[in-house]
């Protein structure tokens, strides 16, 4: 071997250990709270552990794994079956959302439903959030959090409880455009719920109801988000936005006072959540701004069902989705009189599982 070729191995090599490096950074053993820490309470009717999974960037993500309670609990962290070779594998769900919430909030809570109605469900903390992996922390990423999706259904794919043809997901809030990004990538996605959603790239792109849809104001945030950058990185970290404004001003429009109502009182608040404390990073949502999620929804050939509040502000993004969807695979269930934040939890009554029971035991075959 001459000298150039070994040079070439050593740098190939040194590349590599750079790269396991940065794996081992982020698949690091993850600190899993062992209590129940629910802003929900516990099911009798479900078996619940905690899992890890990787998604393809190597980050590993945290879960919480709600079984239901006719088959035997599964051991903690790994999905193994105790099934007897006669009892029928599970249809499963990945479900995550709100942006910028956890999975001790809204995604459990339909996770534990949906598994008291007989699938084995998988509630997860996207990339850089909650008790999941990723540096630096409260960043988000249209690729990255449609990969977590993606990476669920790996993890669910090959776990022994389930069937692997019957898997589909849940999206809440923000997570809802990444279900639908999801699904238009993945055919192992045989059915989507989305519940709330927003549209993130559209909202950053055109602000709320297309409040700031010209390229001037697009520039102008480009501008604040690359200035804010070079301070962040002067600094050597990153600026918080805040979560969701407290103490509450009067003249607050009434669905921030919505999402008050849910993140900063007992009915909602949990630690890890942004949204509850100190929110995103300045810089966390700016690649939304040129990514679009939807871009591909019309080549979705899977069931896709899209609930919102008829009160909602957000109602126009599941209605503009609805739009982008093609063939008679889709549906848009609005629910009279509920706000977006009404379907986040069970106060108000109105959160449809029996529609998304039906939904997915009909598509789920």
């Amino acid at each position: 071997m001459n000298i150039k070729s070994i040079l070439a191995v050593c740098a190939a090599s040194l590349m590599l250990l750079a790269c396991k490096t940065e794996t081992d950074k982020n698949m690091r053993t993850l600190n899993l709270t062992r209590e129940w820490d629910k802003t929900f309470p516990k099911s009798e009717k479900v078996n619940h552990s905690k899992v890890t999974f990787h998604n393809r960037y190597g980050i590993e993500l945290a879960a919480d794994m709600y079984v239901p309670g006719f088959f035997a609990q599964a051991q903690d962290g790994t999905c193994h079956s105790e099934r007897s070779e006669e009892s029928p594998r599970l249809p499963a769900l990945a479900v995550c959302g709100p942006f910028g919430a956890v999975k001790e909030q809204s995604s459990g809570l339909y996770a534990q439903h949906m598994a008291e109605r007989g699938f084995l469900t998988l509630a997860f903390d996207p990339s850089f959030t909650g008790e999941s992996g990723g540096e630096p922390r409260r960043m988000a990423s249209p690729d990255i959090n449609t990969e977590d999706f993606l990476a669920a259904v790996d993890f669910l794919s090959t776990c022994d409880l389930v069937d692997p043809g019957r898997i589909g997901i849940i999206g809440i809030c923000g997570f809802g455009g990444m279900a639908i990004n999801a699904a238009a990538l993945d055919p192992r996605i045989k059915a989507t719920v989305t519940s709330t959603m927003y549209d993130m790239s559209k909202v950053n792109v055109e602000g709320y109801f297309a409040s700031e849809d010209t390229p001037a104001q697009r520039q102008e945030k480009r501008q604040a988000l690359a200035s804010q950058r070079t301070k962040d990185y002067a600094a050597g970290s990153y600026e918080r936005a805040g979560g969701v404004i407290d103490p509450l001003p009067e003249d607050a429009p009434w669905f921030v006072k919505d999402y008050h109502a849910y993140y900063k009182t007992s009915r909602g608040y949990h630690e890890r959540s942004g949204n509850s404390t100190d929110g995103w990073n300045v810089i966390g949502c700016q690649s939304f701004l040129n990514q679009p999620l939807l871009a591909w929804a019309g080549e979705i050939e899977t069931p896709v069902l899209l609930i919102h509040g008829e009160k909602a502000h957000s109602r126009y993004f599941s209605e503009y989705a609805f739009g982008l969807l093609n063939g008679t695979n889709k549906e848009l269930m609005i629910i009279p009189g509920a706000s977006h934040v009404d379907l986040y939890d069970d106060v108000a009554g109105v959160i449809p599982y029996d529609k998304m029971e039906s939904f997915f035991k009909t598509n789920l075959k």
